[in-house]
């Protein structure tokens, strides 16, 4: 047994005080939030089962994904006319320039914070 896999490897629970299984070892029955999300479950308020832990050797640090019980899942709860609009507003507000003002059909970048054509006219001025 390697010493990552030995260190990630405590399903009683004694060395981090909830049941820690290797990345991709746990037993079944328990799943991550997106794993939920994908079987149309949530965790709905239970507390945190177990934990699978994988050590990355490169930066010398551990990621951890927290596991839920899938038998004490609930349903994922259906989205209402009012959450569908403020999805939409939200979405509509990542596409519209704020130089412009005008909604450009994608996702602005974060990185520049205006549509392609205010970055391209901007560069021709500097230049």
């Amino acid at each position: 047994m390697s010493g990552a896999f030995g260190k990630c490897f405590d399903p009683t629970g004694a060395r981090y005080g909830i049941p820690t299984y290797p990345w991709r070892l746990a037993p079944d029955g328990l799943a991550t939030r997106r794993q939920l999300r994908g079987l149309g479950l949530r965790p709905g308020g239970q507390p945190i089962a177990a934990q699978v832990m994988r050590v990355n050797r490169r930066a010398g640090g551990v990621r951890v994904g927290y596991l839920y019980r899938i038998d004490r899942a609930k349903p994922v709860r259906p989205m209402t006319s009012r959450k569908w609009g403020a999805l939409a507003l939200a979405m509509l507000a990542r596409r519209t320039c704020p130089r412009c003002r005008l909604d450009v059909g994608y996702c602005i970048p974060r990185r520049f914070g205006i549509c392609g054509l205010c970055l391209a006219t901007e560069e021709q001025r500097v230049t």
